[in-house]
């Protein structure tokens, strides 16, 4: 079993508490930086005292989304949580030193700890879950509950039984692919690690509860861009049982958080944290977790409770095209009515429409109002120009009068690109560098997980840490010439060198900071030329799409109001419900729908390159119709060792936590389903025929083309002929000296001479 560092709670002192204020002051600076606009809803639900649990989903934002939850959870209700961290982010230089201050609690994950293991395995025709191996030490390298992953990320699977040396049992069978059947069926290396006992870590996140602290965790494991939660880990749950059931005292309450976001990776773009009501768990449900009988049970209903209350505050969809047809549903309702709302209730009307067409999808009506919305939307992305600002385009008939506006915004346009041109200029080595950085750690990203669609998850995360370690470098150094030519020049000869290079650094990040909003301002005056120049140059196009509008804001303002009160009989007016928002009426209006067109548009060139790249290698193979990039990342999802909730992970022995999965483990399952992946050489020593056929005592020789002979002579090479191919190969049973092979090369010569 693997050795974790010694884990002890300890109530935080004074000094560890005012670091944790300050680095969440700062970093909420850096927040509101990035984001124009964070708000809370719900926060009067956060219980101010006693031992609370915060899931938050879906995990969107990587390393964002825990300081936006706790700076929202320090602002609202004076909270400080603690988030429980992968070891190895804990461990790293930059994010590890923050993740201290933060008071996380690091958690050891077993595929963190993989080896190479010796020899090579393979599985059993009769049995998949029996692995036979040659020149392996299973009962000396390998354990029981342990792991055994396969090479390429190929699958993972828990041991079971260890037999011998040579033969052992693993929880479930290896996916059947042709590439792991073929890799099992040679011989494959193979990695191993040790099984991990968390125990001390939930014994010290049990301490932190009870000591009315908080703990802060995203259950889905680890970040993601899909529209749908990812099913939960079992450890949020085996935490707030096991606390209540370590310390009947210890009454611990969960708060789903929902993080949404619109345009999550893109700068100055917009987050709604909302609080959901606070789960209690009740006292039977305790009991029956410290039943072994019972304790999956237990945690598969907290679960359920868990998921309902995070499904409640989140927006979540099947596809990116029914969040277009929600998003579009959303702006068209009552000419423009999400206009008249805040934003929290913005992301409230998106989950109320998500639950309305859920529920009434199949009527004819409902089909029709869609197949009528994506055709608008096509419209719309023939004349790039989003939704929102139709309603700004002119008829044909006021041309006349929209060329001075268009000339006088194009004016006051170009005055405000003059005054952000400094700032921009000075801050543009920290744009350019955190875009491309960005850019490619999300490619990383995206080639190992099994669970990102386009990898934007990191996207947001990374520009931040990369903003927030080279800024400081550029205004230092702009500081640094700066008092260097006002020295040698006598300029500002009053300062003293320091205070002046002090001043030149704040006078950088001032007129960068002013460079940002006067940007902001000329970004939406921009997106509000195009509407002006359609209006004149392409009339007749902007008539139609005007009356479609039109038409589909009345189509689904009826459908809409015929079955909203069926579903929401008590609420359904959401203007009511903007008066009990403790925020400005003054929001402005978020459109999510051009970006949405976008990563659907290049999901569907991902599926089109890899459709003809399979067409390729499969001439005269049929191509299946559920071959999408969807499709496959489900395959693989069901198949990951704690992609389900864990709950058959539990060990049936009391107080147990046994490789209990709180983190996700997709890393070792992303090649299941690549058919493309070129499969490396996995033998790491010659073999006359797979270990199945020496098992069994039948060899036979004519099976297939590489087909091997052992040698009668020990260290000397054998010549087999294939009568089918009429070509000899070699075979060395044995590792053979340098010296034996030039022996023998010189013996063939003269035999042949």
């Amino acid at each position: 079993m693997v050795a974790l560092p010694t884990l002890k709670y300890q109530r935080p002192t004074w000094y560890r508490l005012a670091g944790y204020d300050l680095l969440l002051w700062a970093l909420s600076i850096v927040m509101d930086c990035f984001f124009r606009e964070i708000r809370p809803r719900g926060a009067f639900k956060i219980p101010r005292e006693g031992p609370v649990i915060f899931v938050a989903a879906p995990h969107h934002n990587q390393f964002v989304d825990p300081i936006i939850l706790s700076g929202q959870i320090k602002k609202e209700a004076n909270r400080r949580i603690s988030f429980l961290i992968a070891a190895k982010s804990y461990h790293m230089n930059f994010v590890g030193h923050m993740a201290k201050c933060q008071l996380s609690i690091p958690v050891v994950r077993p595929q963190d700890n993989l080896t190479k293991g010796s020899g090579k395995i393979f599985v059993d025709k009769n049995d998949p879950c029996h692995i036979l191996g040659k020149g392996t030490k299973f009962t000396q390298e390998c354990m029981v509950r342990g792991l055994l992953a396969l090479p390429q990320s190929l699958g993972a699977n828990e041991i079971s039984e260890i037999k011998s040396d040579n033969e052992l049992y693993i929880r479930k069978p290896f996916k059947q692919t042709n590439q792991i059947n073929e890799l099992l069926s040679q011989g494959t290396s193979f990695k191993k690690a040790d099984k991990i006992d968390q125990k001390q870590v939930y014994q010290m996140v049990f301490d932190h509860l009870l000591d009315n602290g908080s703990i802060g965790i995203f259950p889905e494991g680890g970040s993601h861009d899909r529209t749908d939660l990812l099913p939960l880990k079992a450890g949020v749950a085996v935490m707030a049982l096991g606390a209540m059931e370590n310390n009947p005292d210890c009454n611990v309450k969960v708060v789903p958080c929902g993080m949404n976001y619109f345009h999550a990776h893109r700068f100055r773009s917009r987050a709604v944290v909302e609080f959901g009501d606070p789960i209690t768990i009740p006292k039977e449900l305790v009991k029956k977790y410290a039943n072994p009988e019972t304790t999956a049970e237990a945690v598969k209903d907290l679960l359920a409770l868990i998921t309902s209350g995070l499904k409640a505050v989140t927006v979540t969809c099947q596809d990116y095209e029914t969040l277009m047809l929600i998003q579009a549903g959303r702006r068209l309702y009552a000419g423009n009515f999400a206009q008249q709302l805040p934003l929290p209730l913005i992301v409230e009307m998106n989950r109320r429409l998500v639950i309305g067409y859920e529920h009434y999808k199949d009527e004819p009506k409902v089909q029709e109002i869609k197949k009528r919305v994506l055709e608008y939307n096509n419209l719309l992305k023939t004349l790039h120009l989003p939704d929102h600002h139709v309603e700004d385009c002119q008829d044909e008939g006021y041309k006349a009068k929209l060329l001075p506006i268009l000339v006088f915004r194009i004016f006051k346009l170009i005055i405000l690109f003059t005054l952000a041109l400094p700032g921009a200029t000075l801050f543009s080595p920290v744009f350019v560098s955190s875009k491309i950085i960005s850019r490619k750690k999300a490619k990383e990203a995206l080639a190992n997980s099994v669970v990102k669609i386009q990898a934007n998850d990191v996207i947001a995360t990374w520009k931040i840490l990369v903003a927030m370690g080279i800024a400081p470098i550029v205004y230092s150094f702009y500081a640094s010439v700066g008092t260097y030519y006002c020295s040698t020049h006598g300029l500002l000869s009053s300062f003293g060198l320091f205070w002046l290079w002090i001043f030149l650094y704040l006078c950088g990040v001032f007129v960068t900071y002013s460079a940002l909003l006067t940007g902001e301002q000329g970004m939406d005056l921009f997106k509000s030329v195009r509407p002006l120049y359609l209006s004149i140059t392409s009339g007749s196009a902007i008539k139609r799409l005007k009356k479609m509008r039109r038409e589909l804001s009345e189509e689904i303002t009826e459908v809409v109001n015929t079955y909203g009160p069926e579903l929401f009989p008590k609420d359904f007016n959401l203007l009511e419900l903007k008066s009990s928002l403790r925020i400005s009426d003054d929001v402005e209006y978020v459109d999510s729908d051009e970006e949405e067109e976008k990563k659907t548009q290049e999901m569907r060139n991902r599926r089109n390159l890899r459709r003809k790249a399979e067409r390729k290698l499969h001439v005269n193979e049929d191509v299946s119709k559920s071959d999408d990039a969807t499709t496959e990342m489900s395959e693989s999802l069901s198949h990951s060792s704690s992609m389900s909730d864990g709950i058959s992970l539990l060990n049936t022995e009391a107080n147990s936590y046994t490789n209990l999965p709180i983190f996700s483990d997709y890393s070792l399952h992303k090649n299941v389903t690549n058919k493309n992946l070129d499969l490396d050489p996995q033998s790491n020593f010659n073999s006359s025929a797979t270990l199945y056929d020496d098992h069994k005592q039948h060899i036979d020789q004519q099976q297939s083309r590489h087909a091997y002979v052992s040698s009668p002579l020990r260290g000397r090479p054998s010549l087999s002929k294939n009568p089918s191919e009429e070509q000899f190969e070699l075979n060395f049973s044995k590792k053979s000296s340098l010296k034996d092979k030039i022996f023998d090369k010189m013996k063939q010569k003269r035999t042949q001479s």
